[in-house]
């Protein structure tokens, strides 16, 4: 069977046994199909002549292109879930890439933004017409969650409960948490919803934020949202929404939350994954310390 029928059968496992969004599943496609084609170049199109020299091989081609070591770790993660899967379905007796060492990794600390950063940039979003008051209420709701992109852009009406103001978010693997909402998040999306609702028929299944044609709203538009409001507020450096999200976890450790709770809060499967913010925290403080301590 040749790869790529391989890797097509894996992304169906993937979106069936697991529910992964179409984002990630065309993540892995791209990270799988690079592999793929390298090894095709070479006369490899099987799975058993897949080999751990041509996987040492194919990591030093990404490095000479200029990769850097986190997207390489990236790639060499999606191609080992790839071979557990096909070693599953009998077509790998052993796994290639067992010895096969993963790219050094510097530790690059998430960058949050400061409370008055995030507050400056929300208010940048005006409230007057429908489109403005669903951006106020999509930048609301990611800081005041803490949740990634796909999880905010598609949720539902039924997602939402206001009178106990928690939302329910459908994570990695559509886990399901819920996350409790500010009071001044819950007054824009109240406000927001009151004005969509006279422009169309809404139900539990309607979507939260839809695009003017029904769809949901895009991740690039959202990104475009965030970085003009950054602007607009004079945040001179890069912001995208996956820093707000980054905010929030910083934010909450900041303010006294335990680190159990701000797992739960993101919807991480592992502690380790929360556990950098505590770096962020530490971090911010030494800096604050040495700015601020007649002695520091």
């Amino acid at each position: 069977m040749q790869l790529g029928t391989l890797v097509d059968s894996y992304l169906d496992h993937l979106r069936v046994e697991r529910a992964l969004s179409a984002h990630t599943l065309a993540a892995y496609g791209r990270d799988l199909n690079g592999f793929t084609l390298f090894c095709e170049e070479r006369g490899l199109d099987t799975a058993k002549s897949i080999e751990r020299g041509c996987i040492q091989d194919w990591l030093r081609a990404l490095e000479e292109r200029g990769t850097s070591a986190r997207t390489a770790a990236r790639h060499l993660s999606s191609l080992r879930g790839w071979l557990k899967f096909l070693r599953q379905e009998g077509l790998l007796e052993t796994d290639p890439s067992a010895l096969v060492a993963r790219p050094r990794l510097g530790r690059r600390l998430p960058r949050p933004l400061a409370v008055d950063q995030v507050l400056a940039l929300i208010e940048r979003a005006k409230s007057g017409s429908l489109r403005e008051l669903r951006d106020r209420a999509l930048l609301s709701l990611c800081y005041a969650a803490g949740l990634r992109v796909s999880e905010l852009l598609n949720l539902h009406l039924g997602d939402l409960d206001l009178d106990r103001g928690v939302v329910a978010a459908f994570g990695k693997g559509r886990k399901r948490r819920l996350v409790p909402m500010a009071e001044v998040t819950i007054l824009h999306l109240v406000e927001y919803l009151e004005r969509l609702r006279r422009e169309r028929e809404l139900d539990r299944k309607a979507l939260v934020f839809p695009s003017r044609r029904g769809t949901p709203y895009s991740r690039q538009m959202f990104w475009k949202l965030v970085k003009r409001c950054a602007r607009q507020a004079g945040i001179d450096e890069h912001v995208h929404p996956h820093r707000l999200r980054h905010s929030f976890a910083t934010h909450l450790l900041a303010g006294g939350a335990d680190l159990r709770s701000v797992q739960s809060l993101l919807g991480h499967s592992d502690i380790a994954t929360t556990q950098v913010y505590t770096l962020v925290s530490q971090d911010l403080l030494t800096k604050t310390h040495r700015k601020t301590h007649p002695r520091g």
